[in-house]
């Protein structure tokens, strides 16, 4: 989750975007867009959602390496890398 204002205000940004590209594709199909348009603004919106992963995905792991960085004395948590891991795997797949 982003926690800091800026991360928030990118990706409600981000959201926003999707919103407003799922609306247009909702009303190109209701208005019997041709399949080329409507594979068009699929693409789009796809696209804009793996953006809004990536940048989620960003914050994620800086806060969770920053962390880590910063309290370079204690061991390594296993628990975060996991995580991180897990996250990996479903978001490449």
């Amino acid at each position: 989750m982003p926690h800091s204002p800026d991360d928030k205000k990118r990706a409600l940004t981000r959201l926003r975007r999707i919103k407003g590209q799922a609306e247009a594709l909702e009303r190109a199909i209701e208005a019997g867009a041709d399949c080329n348009l409507l594979l068009q603004q699929i693409s789009a919106l796809r696209g804009a959602a793996g953006g809004l992963m990536a940048e989620v995905l960003d914050i994620h792991l800086r806060e969770t390496f920053e962390h880590a960085r910063v309290d370079a004395a204690a061991p390594p948590a296993a628990d975060d890398l996991d995580a991180t891991m897990k996250i990996l795997r479903t978001y490449l797949k």
